[in-house]
């Protein structure tokens, strides 16, 4: 398979995993790394006006190569024109919410850092209407069927798509991927 690599999207449903993956990938590739949520958002979990995030993703994209993860509808108008590939990480929802229970209590317990200086906290996790859990939750069947969608419809015929439905698939491509750079 002759992927096209200059430009990848990562997309998914929250918390299945699309950072760890694209930051890894990026490494692989010598490719900037762009996460969209640390565009996105800012001090206090209060995101950016809508202007402001296009005019940082416009900035970020503008480059011949990179990584993207993420997936905002705000600016896949500016993303996905110039992409090569998208690499859909389509797992099941116990896979991704039990990522998300696992990230959302290591995060909270140790107190990372994410963006903006923004923290997840174990109250917020299990006893706010911001709940990543529960977001995870409200919203897995309708990413799933938007990202299928996007796939389907063909709104983008230059793009070639990688459908990942497991985790081993993905370490197992991140793993061809770097075997076949290693001898290029």
């Amino acid at each position: 398979m002759n992927l096209q690599l200059e430009r990848v999207i990562i997309v998914g449903t929250s918390c299945c995993g699309k950072t760890t993956f694209s930051r890894r990938l990026a490494e692989i590739l010598k490719h900037p790394h762009i996460e969209l949520d640390a565009l996105h958002w800012g001090p206090n979990w209060v995101a950016k006006p809508a202007d402001e995030f296009r005019r940082l993703v416009e900035n970020a994209v503008s480059r011949d190569h990179w990584v993207v993860d993420g997936n905002y509808g705000l600016v896949r108008d500016v993303i996905w024109p110039r992409a090569t590939l998208v690499i859909w990480l389509n797992y099941d929802f116990i896979t991704v919410f039990r990522r998300a229970l696992i990230r959302t209590l290591r995060r909270s317990l140790s107190t990372e850092e994410l963006y903006s200086g923004n923290r997840e906290s174990l109250m917020r996790a299990f006893f706010s209407r911001d709940s990543i859990l529960w977001w995870v939750i409200s919203t897995f069947k309708r990413r799933q069927r938007s990202d299928r969608e996007l796939h389907e419809t063909n709104r983008f015929p230059r793009l070639e798509w990688i459908e990942l439905r497991k985790p081993v698939e993905a370490e197992r491509f991140l793993a061809e991927t770097e075997a076949r750079l290693v001898y290029i």
